[in-house]
């Protein structure tokens, strides 16, 4: 996962694997290794791999899945697996579903109040 995260990210921002390589500290062939399995960076060069490439070292592991904004393609936030496995869930319910999404914050404050009594 580390592997296919990193090359989209460093191709998505424009870095060669030298360009990134130089940036955390490693040489072409690590970054070249990492990218295809042969090779995991340690600790810290994961998190400099997480700064550079502007993403999580969750997102990097395959622990979490980022949100862009399609209009300008920033980079809004992440969601867990969790999440997401959560609201697939509950888009099974399409009536239920869409009557949450209506008024979120109501309708979480609802079952906030269900779920703790």
């Amino acid at each position: 996962m580390v592997g296919k995260r990193v090359r989209e990210l460093r191709i998505k921002r424009g870095l060669s694997q030298q360009d990134l390589g130089l940036a955390i500290g490693v040489t072409k062939v690590s970054i070249c290794g990492y990218e295809n399995g042969t090779r995991l960076p340690n600790l810290e060069k994961l998190v400099k791999l997480a700064d550079i490439l502007e993403t999580t070292t969750d997102y990097l592991l395959g622990r979490e899945i980022p949100v862009w904004n399609d209009e300008n393609k920033s980079y809004i936030g992440s969601i867990s697996y969790e999440d997401v496995n959560f609201i697939t869930e509950l888009r099974h319910f399409p009536n239920l579903y869409n009557k949450l999404l209506k008024d979120v914050r109501r309708s979480a404050s609802i079952i906030n109040k269900k779920l703790v009594k």
